[in-house]
């Protein structure tokens, strides 16, 4: 059996129906939020009565700031036990990921750095370290062969190439070795 599609028609009709009816449930949450909000300040805060003398009116502004500091350690306390919370939910999903070995590497970028700014974010900004890679090497006294003499003294390439050049050169050259 095949199935039937819907028209666009019966579609939007019933979207609009979906819309409204979600509509109305946000409306109702909203005023049982508000109702809740107002029982919750009728209970926690007495109505205000406002005393007549200076004396009764300091009297009340000691046991409101009192009230004031007694909510804010609340909150502080729970804010904390929230962020404790959500700390140790993130340690949680790290080991997770680790105990499953699946989690995306990160791309690595190509960075140049010199010697001295590897030993310094590696050491730290307090030591201070030039590398002088030439300061270590060895002196070596350079000694000068014999054969590399006779190979400098060779000269000239050409003179030798027009020397060998023709009969004369070749008699030369059968004389030298011989």
């Amino acid at each position: 059996m095949s199935e039937k599609k819907m028209s666009s028609s019966r579609k939007h009709h019933l979207k609009s129906l979906m819309l409204s009816i979600a509509k109305g449930l946000l409306e109702v949450e909203a005023k049982e939020k508000e109702s809740e909000r107002t029982r919750y300040m009728a209970d926690a805060c007495a109505p205000l009565s406002l005393p007549g003398g200076v004396q009764a009116l300091q009297e009340l502004c000691r046991e409101l700031h009192h009230k004031i500091d007694v909510t804010d350690e609340e909150r502080y306390d729970l804010q904390s036990k929230v962020d404790k919370s959500s700390k140790e939910i993130e340690d949680l999903k790290i080991k997770v990921q680790d105990l499953k070995g699946k989690f995306k590497k990160p791309a690595l970028r190509k960075v140049r750095l010199s010697a001295d700014q590897m030993l310094q974010a590696l050491l730290g900004s307090k030591h201070k370290v030039s590398l002088d890679l030439r300061a270590n090497l060895k002196q070596v006294k350079k000694e000068v062969k014999e054969e590399d003499k006779e190979l400098r003294d060779v000269g000239d390439w050409r003179k030798n190439i027009e020397d060998k050049a023709g009969m004369d050169g070749r008699k030369k050259m059968f004389e030298s070795e011989a």
